[in-house]
């Protein structure tokens, strides 16, 4: 049996796809935290828990109501679509330049 049950947590999100992606990425950010012994920019736990699971930790946070889902601003998106072209872009240039150094002539 699971806890907090699913239907307590699916209250706290718009769908079961957000809840998966909330869950794992805080217990990305619980293990990073503990990695790292406590010195990462990453809050710890935000619940007092008997868990030693980081994603049943991130489950009772989101049951407790200490983690939400924020979704990206269509201008996050559209500025991290823009970063991403530009890092494809200057990669492709310098393979370019690489290859057209090391033909034959």
């Amino acid at each position: 049996m699971m806890s907090p049950p699913i239907e307590n947590l699916l209250e706290r999100t718009k769908s079961k796809f957000s809840l998966v992606t909330l869950a794992a990425k805080r217990a990305r950010e619980i293990t990073e935290y503990s990695g790292n012994l406590r010195m990462s920019e990453v809050v710890g736990p935000t619940v007092e828990t008997v868990s030693t699971k980081h994603l049943s930790v991130a489950f009772e946070e989101i049951a407790a109501d200490k983690v939400r889902f924020v979704p990206k601003t269509l201008e996050e998106i559209r500025a991290e679509i823009a970063e991403l072209q530009r890092q494809e872009d200057e990669a492709n240039a310098l393979a370019a330049s690489e290859e057209a150094t090391t033909q034959p002539e």
